[in-house]
């Protein structure tokens, strides 16, 4: 569904958000270890979310990544946004251009409501709340191992 930069850029928030919360500014270098991704993309994806300032850096030694104290809670909404842009909110399951009510795809019916379910998801959860599920240990961050 989301594109991997997009994925990679939540798990990086809410990485961000946990380390800020014990006061801590990760680097790229510990952020992309702990989503596992690579360091140049990370970097990549970092650069992207600051530039539309949905997150703030520091340079220098204390410094990294961390959410301004003035921000309010970030949609995942305005993750997708930035990332990716509006078009998967309102493009057709088919491919379709002209896709709607009136011409409607053989998907169309099926595919509004998962688009629209998942709509209602990334508007009402932010990296705060899915950050406060890992922190009380309902939800996890990386993958889990199995052996």
């Amino acid at each position: 569904m989301l594109s991997k930069s997009t994925e990679y850029a939540i798990r990086a928030l809410v990485f961000i958000q946990l380390r800020n919360w014990e006061k801590q500014r990760p680097g790229v270098l510990e952020i992309a270890q702990e989503i596992e991704a690579p360091a140049a993309y990370t970097a990549k994806i970092l650069q992207t979310l600051t530039k539309h300032r949905l997150l703030d850096s520091m340079k220098g030694r204390g410094g990294g990544f961390h959410f301004s104290e003035t921000q309010t809670a970030l949609r995942l909404f305005d993750v997708i946004h930035v990332m990716e842009g509006d078009a998967w909110f309102y493009k057709c399951g088919f491919g379709l251009k002209q896709c709607n009510n009136d011409n409607p795809c053989p998907l169309h019916e099926k595919y509004k409501a998962i688009r629209d379910g998942f709509y209602a998801i990334v508007t009402t959860e932010t990296i705060q709340s899915l950050s406060e599920k890992i922190k009380n240990g309902t939800a996890v961050l990386n993958r889990l191992e199995l052996y």
